[in-house]
């Protein structure tokens, strides 16, 4: 009898978004558009939709560890990702499960506040992800923001400021640090990828005046993992990333999904989100 080996998968630890633009449902998107087969541990429902967040409810942290101990103990999981953890139990209910399966390559996007403005991880949990979720992973992308407030700092204002925030919460024990400038000012939007004993790597692209961006942090991420499942180097994981995430923005400037901050259009690489016209 032969043994058949078991596909690659990616894993997104997140939050639910109802509206199918962020969150769980981003992340299984973007994997599977990117060809890899997806899994997911929820930590959390949420009711909303494109105008922001009604409410949050979330997943008990003891079945958030028995949905990371059925996913991890039968598939074969190469790369994982975190998105939304909510509060400080569940922040150390997932950290303690990707020691207990070896969860790597691993992502964290640590997700403090929505693109609405609506608080999405508790004040006394930020604290756990700087210090007990961070330094297992193998690169965290913090906007400008997330950055400050793990760091206890301002927002930075420059690139240089981005690469010296990035290196600082390098040596707090992540293995890199992609610093996204994506909400900054200007006409390019530069993204610093700081690794340890290297140059720092500089990523822009073209500004795209759109208000559909609701979901490109969770999609980053997902499009970093998936990548990594599939083998690419980290570098050059990230390029793909950011070259797929800039590709999903700019096809989905124009939709209309809901009434307000719309998503980015995940399906362009397989032929774009059907455009229907409105009834």
């Amino acid at each position: 009898m032969t043994t058949r080996a078991k596909l690659p998968a990616a894993l997104t630890i997140a939050g639910s978004d109802s509206s199918g633009g962020a969150g769980i449902q981003a992340d299984l998107k973007t994997f599977t558009v990117l060809g890899v087969y997806g899994a997911s541990v929820l930590t959390a429902l949420t009711a909303q939709n494109t105008r922001g967040v009604s409410a949050i409810l979330s997943v008990p942290p003891s079945f958030v560890a028995q949905q990371i101990d059925a996913v991890a103990s039968d598939l074969n999981i190469v790369a994982t990702k975190t998105g939304m953890l909510g509060d400080r139990a569940t922040v150390l209910a997932v950290a303690e499960g990707v020691k207990r399966h070896d969860l790597h390559a691993l992502v964290v996007d640590p997700v403090m506040v929505a693109t609405s403005g609506d608080m999405l991880l508790a004040p006394d949990a930020v604290s756990a992800v700087r210090d007990v979720l961070m330094p297992l992973a193998d690169i965290i992308t913090p906007n400008l923001a997330e950055a400050a407030t793990l760091l206890g700092g301002e927002i930075a204002c420059s690139e240089a400021e981005m690469e010296a925030q990035g290196r600082a919460l390098a040596i707090l024990g992540a293995k890199a640090v992609l610093m996204k400038g994506g909400h900054a000012s200007g006409d390019e939007a530069v993204d610093i990828l700081v690794q340890a004993n290297a140059p720092a790597l500089r990523i822009a692209h073209p500004r795209i005046a759109t208000r559909n961006a609701h979901g490109t942090g969770c999609t980053l991420s997902a499009a970093i993992a998936a990548h990594l499942a599939r083998g690419l180097p980290l570098s050059d994981a990230v390029r793909a990333a950011k070259e797929f995430v800039y590709g999903a923005l700019a096809a989905g400037a124009d939709m209309i999904v809901g009434e307000g901050a719309g998503p980015v259009d995940h399906l362009y690489a397989i032929g774009g989100t059907q455009k229907l016209e409105p009834r």
